[in-house]
């Protein structure tokens, strides 16, 4: 068995699930000295009411570790990442691949965790985009469902299931249906069935503990263990159990599923989930055991594992003909009953209860010996070692050719990106498209008489320095008042260096010919909200209805959305400085042009959620 090797297993169940052979294999490498990561359910469909339990407890597991990985017992650790719902949406499992990854490769740097056997029971493009993004041994992909069937919902789980078959280096199935479908797409397929830890029934069994429980119940007992879910044949357990009322029918399992139709029926007993300690004294405590499932497209897949955990009590077993039963049926000869109908189960339930012996119970718990997880992961192990091995000769053999192969797809890599950053500086910097961005940003009006000029500054401005974004504005403002279009002129800014910025441009303005009573001075605005909201106290003050609005070209687009807002009442004419040196095409595009633009778009972005606009 494999020892000594770090292990990530990517699970499809979490670890306070229904125990089943992902808690039995990783527990019993764990045991054999090797160090596992066991990696919570993180999801093959979007949640649903129903699972605000598991969600809950998803939760209180995150806050039981640190960064949602705690210790389960000696080299075994449990992962219970937080995840955004969305299984098949790219960015969500971008940011999903990201959070994990994250802190996966912290949590391996500090207990120093390299070079894992990647062991996946989830085929999700989450699961798939971990596997991807870790150095690791090997990977394997363990089938043990036929995803696409279980629900609506998943279906679009085939695409990235078919990757990761491509691309894994062993997969286990557990039934010939999905080797069939496995082995189109992979050559080191192997069937192993779901098994039983032979040694925890066998100590049970021989110890024979009575469940004072059960006692309650009128005997033959016909039992079963499981989830209570929809693949359950709810139709025949209770016409059986209204053909047999002297039979107590016992159901071990939690409710996953409607059993309204069950209800009611003084026969049947649900007693629910139970701890996975207790399930061999309970199954010990039949008389007879079933397996009543569906024949359905999921189930044609299933090989059920309660099958051998029956055996090992050296219990009957009676089960509806499922493919994988009646195939293990063909390999151990009439050690299992399949029955068709309920008339037939009725029957089997009389033969077993007759013919049931010492010898026949011997039988069973020899097949479900050689079916113990024991012999399971012994051969697994015997497979992966191989794997390993073959894959480390061929590293020693081939290092030439892989090196090779390494320049070549970095070179690759490196002229793809060369070729992006060529292709979007030609598309910045040489062809008119910033400027077709930025067209919708700038809004001009006919200048016409209002009663102010309003002129907006501060930071950076036409000449994109600091300190230098009033002298334009302010230049283009005394020609309006010149011309007659206003005889008040309101200079806004919080911007100061040496001086004040808006006491420059009263200056500057002064000296142009301007006088100074027809100048008002807003000097708290730090940014193009503030402006409009302080001017417009000024405009209130002083009875002034209209304005002429003067500011960067591209920044009018956000200054009259923000008055319409704030000053709704405020007649607003647009005028921008027509010919702004900052934003002069003749002279070509620049870093800073863009990022005045992009800096544009995005302050619209955060006026509208923050309500400014």
């Amino acid at each position: 068995m494999l020892r000594n090797k770090n292990i990530i297993c990517i699970s499809s169940i979490d670890w306070d699930f229904i125990w089943q052979g992902h808690q039995e294999i990783m527990s019993t490498l764990a045991r054999n000295g090797n160090r596992v990561l066991f990696i919570e359910n993180t999801g093959v469909r979007m949640p649903s009411i129903r699972d605000i339990p598991r969600i809950k407890n998803r939760i209180k597991n995150w806050f039981k570790g640190v960064k949602g990985i705690r210790k389960e017992m000696d080299n075994l650790y449990i992962f219970s990442p937080m995840v955004l719902p969305f299984p098949y949406f790219r960015i969500a499992n971008w940011i999903n691949t990201h959070s994990i990854l994250s802190i996966l490769e912290k949590w391996m740097k500090v207990v120093d965790f390299s070079d894992p056997i990647v062991w996946t029971f989830l085929p999700t493009p989450l699961s798939l985009n971990i596997a991807d993004n870790l150095m690791k041994k090997i990977l394997i992909y363990y089938c043990i469902d036929d995803f696409s069937v279980s629900s609506v919902s998943v279906k679009k789980i085939k695409k990235s299931e078919k990757k990761l078959l491509k691309k894994t280096d062993l997969v286990f199935v557990t039934s010939q249906a999905l080797y069939d479908y496995c082995a189109a797409y992979n050559g080191k397929v192997y069937t192993f069935p779901f098994a039983v830890n032979f040694r925890e029934f066998e100590r049970t069994r021989l110890a024979n503990p009575v469940i004072n429980e059960l006692n309650n119940f009128k005997r033959p007992i016909i039992g079963y263990v499981g989830g209570i879910h929809k693949w359950i044949d709810q139709n025949l357990i209770k016409e059986l159990a209204l053909m047999h009322p002297e039979y107590s029918f016992v159901f071990i399992g939690p409710i996953q599923s409607d059993i309204s139709l069950l209800s009611g029926i003084k026969n049947i007993h649900f007693l629910g989930k139970r701890d996975h300690e207790e399930i061999p004294s309970l199954i010990n405590s039949f008389d007879i055991c079933l397996i009543p499932y569906l024949i359905t497209e999921y189930t044609r897949n299933v090989y059920p594992t309660k099958l051998n955990e029956y055996l090992a009590m050296g219990k009957a077993v009676i089960s509806t003909d499922l493919p994988e039963v009646a195939t293990f049926k063909k390999r151990y000869g009439d050690i299992v009953y399949v029955a068709e109908d309920s008339k037939s189960f009725s029957n089997y339930i009389d033969i077993a209860l007759n013919e049931n012996n010492l010898a026949l119970k011997a039988k069973r718990i020899e097949v479900a010996q050689e079916n113990s997880w024991e012999n399971r992961i012994e051969e697994m192990s015997d497979l992966i070692e191989n794997i390993i091995k073959q894959k480390k000769m061929d590293i020693d053999v081939r290092w030439r050719e892989n090196l090779i192969y390494f320049y070549n797809a970095t070179r690759r890599r490196l002229l793809r990106i060369s070729a992006v950053f060529l292709l979007l500086y030609l598309l910045l910097f040489k062809t008119p498209f910033i400027w077709l961005c930025a067209k919708p940003l700038k809004i001009t009006d006919t200048p016409q008489k209002a009663d102010a000029i309003v002129v907006f500054a501060g930071g950076v401005g036409e000449s994109g320095m600091a300190g230098q974004g009033y002298e334009e504005r302010v230049k283009y403002a005394v020609e309006l008042y010149k011309k007659g279009y206003a005889n008040r002129l309101v200079f806004s800014s919080g911007y100061s260096y040496a001086f004040r910025e808006p006491e420059i441009m009263k200056i500057l303005a002064v000296s142009m010919g301007v006088p100074e009573e027809a100048i008002f001075l807003e000097q708290k605005a730090a940014n193009t909200y503030q402006n409009v909201k302080f001017t417009k106290e000024i405009l209130n003050k002083n009875n002034l209805k209209s304005i002429l609005l003067v500011s960067s070209p591209y920044n009018m687009r956000r200054a009259s959305l923000t008055f319409k807002k704030v000053a709704s009442d405020t007649l607003v004419i647009r005028t921008p400085v027509p010919d702004s040196r900052f934003y002069n095409r003749v002279m070509g595009i620049n870093l800073r042009q863009i990022r005045g633009i992009i800096h544009e778009y995005l302050g619209i972005l955060y006026y509208w959620w923050k309500g400014y606009i």
